[in-house]
């Protein structure tokens, strides 16, 4: 079959591993040339990149930074460019999450969990945007079904998610029609790997599902290429995917 995503270019943030590391490879299949942003992982990111350019000799590149400092998320942008020389889609994948129960929030947790979830995202599209234009891309946050159903004792976590849903709906609106934004909100599909959730939590959160199972993190990948390649008509839609536990809460 053709590879339906043959001379595009996609930056991924956080595309170094789970997750995101589902997506950059769906979509290198597909035939995507990827820009591979990351913060610290960079041992996983230069494995994914060994691993993919080997399929296809120079499609993937890497770029390392913090997507917290607000003035080089431009330059990840430019980076891009200069490398591909377009940009089709942009995939705001990276975040960050931890709980901020109530009397123990502080500007620092707030300045992390907004600047990884809402900022950085905000502004990687609005430099974006230009070259988005000039091909006609396409913008794919991920979001959570948390953005609807507050998670208790993730208070910043659930209002920065709330953020990014609504800046999707937002973007929408001011990038049309030369841009589409849609979200994928992923259910529970790749545990935190801190621990903080134990084998109680896990399976409190699964009975919550319909399908009563974890998802896979090809299936997020499997709906943001769905965005990109397979939905023209679809723009400011937000698509969960969590095995219907944002119906059953």
């Amino acid at each position: 079959m053709p590879e339906s995503l043959s001379g595009k270019v996609v930056l991924v943030t956080g595309g170094a591993k789970r997750v995101g590391a589902a997506i950059v490879r769906r979509l290198h299949r597909e035939g995507a040339s990827v820009m591979l942003h990351y913060r610290g992982s960079e041992r996983e990111a230069n494995a994914l990149r060994s691993e993919l350019n080997a399929a296809r000799a120079n499609s993937v590149a890497l770029v390392q930074a913090d997507l917290l400092d607000l003035a080089g998320l431009a330059e990840i942008v430019r980076n891009a460019v200069n490398r591909f020389e377009r940009i089709d889609a942009l995939v705001n994948n990276a975040s960050a999450f931890f709980p901020t129960p109530v009397g123990e929030m502080t500007q620092a947790t707030w300045e992390s969990l907004i600047g990884a979830n809402l900022r950085a995202p905000l502004f990687l599209s609005q430099a974006a945007a230009p070259h988005l234009k000039k091909t006609n891309g396409v913008i794919v946050n991920i979001t959570d079904i948390h953005a609807e159903r507050p998670l208790k004792n993730y208070v910043i976590y659930s209002i920065a998610k709330a953020g990014l849903a609504g800046l999707t709906r937002s973007l929408a609106r001011e990038l049309g029609p030369e841009v589409r934004v849609n979200g994928v909100a992923p259910g529970p599909i790749a545990w935190p790997e801190d621990g903080s959730f134990d084998e109680v939590a896990r399976q409190r959160v699964i009975s919550n599902t319909i399908l009563r199972r974890t998802g896979d993190p090809d299936d997020v990948a499997r709906a943001v290429y769905y965005l990109i390649a397979e939905a023209p008509y679809v723009t400011g839609q937000i698509i969960a995917v969590d095995g219907g536990r944002s119906i059953n809460l």
